[in-house]
C-alpha cells in the first residue's frame, strides 16, 4: 500500500479536511489545525500540504462562489477522496496494532 504513506503533517492535515467537511478551505484547516494541536502552521506549509495530498489522490478540491466579502475571490474547498479515506484507516489500523503492540510492564502510559 505505498500510496497510502501519509506524513505526520499530511495525516493532520486529511483528518482536519474530514472533521471540516464542507467547511474545509484554507484558511479553516489552516485555524483549527493551530486550534486543536496548538502548533503554528504557516500558509506555504498548509499550501504545499493540501497540492501534495491532492497530487497523490487523496483530495479533490473545487472552488465556491465568489463572495463580497472577500472582494470577489473564491474559496478553494477540500473533500477526501476514496484514497484518502483509505490511506487515513491505514494509518489508524497501524497505530493500533503498534499501541497493541506496546508492553504493558515496559512503559506506564495512563491511557493503555
Amino acid at each position: 500500500m505505498e500510496r497510502s504513506r501519509l506524513g505526520e503533517f499530511e495525516e493532520i492535515v486529511l483528518l482536519t479536511v474530514v472533521v471540516l467537511d464542507k467547511n474545509a478551505y484554507g484558511i479553516a484547516i489552516k485555524s483549527d489545525i493551530e486550534e486543536r494541536i496548538e502548533r503554528s502552521v504557516s500558509v506555504g506549509a498548509m499550501r504545499t500540504a493540501l497540492k501534495r495530498l491532492e497530487k497523490k489522490g487523496f483530495l479533490t478540491s473545487e472552488f465556491g462562489e465568489p463572495t463580497a466579502k472577500r472582494g470577489g475571490k473564491r474559496k478553494r474547498f477540500f473533500k477526501v477522496t476514496a484514497s484518502g479515506k483509505r490511506a487515513l484507516e491505514y494509518v489508524m489500523e497501524i497505530r493500533k496494532r503498534l499501541w497493541k503492540a506496546i508492553p504493558y510492564a515496559s512503559i506506564d502510559f495512563k491511557f493503555i
